[in-house]
């Protein structure tokens, strides 16, 4: 891997205090908080707990995808995926970025901050609610059986896109035996195990998919993006 395209970014540990008033947004529309991370990245424990603080909020789709760039530094990320590592490879080409660095958050499919600066996290979740909205998504359960539905807000204001699926696992604890983070015991948060896209919706007319039931500790997430890596134009979860 070329030094050019990777970066360590430093930052500031996230308080609670800082993002609590996120909570008083109950009724807002979710937001989709991506965190490329690694447990092999010595900056990103403190952006892993910012994760965990917006994990708790019901508006926010908080979601953890852990890369493989720093498997070579001596501890191969038990949760790394390489189609993670690819799409934040392409969010960087979309938004026309040189980098890609840990620990990085990308909000609403448009913002990319460092995942540690809970202030520059927050600013960029806010600026996400003002967006104007075209569609909604919601995930009802009947009996053993999970629906996504999608449907627009008005015919005149139609915007289609890529539906996604997520499956997370909302806590794992990890004890990391070498590389820069040898010897620690770490929390991780919204892991997600299944990333993939469903179907493509034309935004005209409401759509329903049938979706995987988690299980206990597990969530699943939909969410309606532009493509693969533009804008996300709405977002729901499931959690057991």
């Amino acid at each position: 891997m070329k030094k050019l395209l990777i970066k360590t970014a430093l930052g500031l540990f996230a308080s609670a205090a800082i993002l609590a008033p996120l909570r008083d947004a109950q009724a807002e529309p979710a937001v989709v908080v991506e965190l490329f991370t690694s447990q092999g990245c010595y900056s990103c424990p403190p952006a892993d707990e910012v994760l965990g603080k917006l994990a708790e909020h019901d508006d926010i789709v908080a979601l953890a995808m852990h890369v493989d760039y720093w498997d070579y530094l001596g501890w191969r990320d038990t949760f790394a995926q390489r189609g993670f590592t690819q799409r934040q490879y392409s969010y960087r080409d979309t938004m026309g970025e040189r980098v890609v660095y840990t620990p990085q958050m990308i909000i609403q499919g448009v913002s990319p901050v460092t995942g540690s600066r809970s202030m520059s996290v927050k600013d960029a979740i806010l600026q996400a609610r003002g967006q104007q909205r075209t569609s909604t998504l919601e995930i009802t359960e009947t009996g053993a059986a999970l629906t996504g539905r999608i449907a627009p807000l008005a015919t005149d204001q139609a915007q289609g896109g890529t539906l996604f699926v997520a499956k997370y696992t909302r806590n794992q604890i990890v004890d990391i035996a070498r590389g820069e983070n040898g010897g620690k015991t770490l929390t991780y948060h919204n892991v997600v195990d299944m990333l993939s896209p469903l179907t493509e919706w034309d935004g005209r007319e409401a759509a329903e998919v049938e979706l995987p039931r988690p299980g206990p500790g597990e969530g699943i997430a939909i969410w309606l993006q532009d493509g693969v890596t533009g804008p996300i134009l709405g977002a729901a979860k499931f959690e057991q």
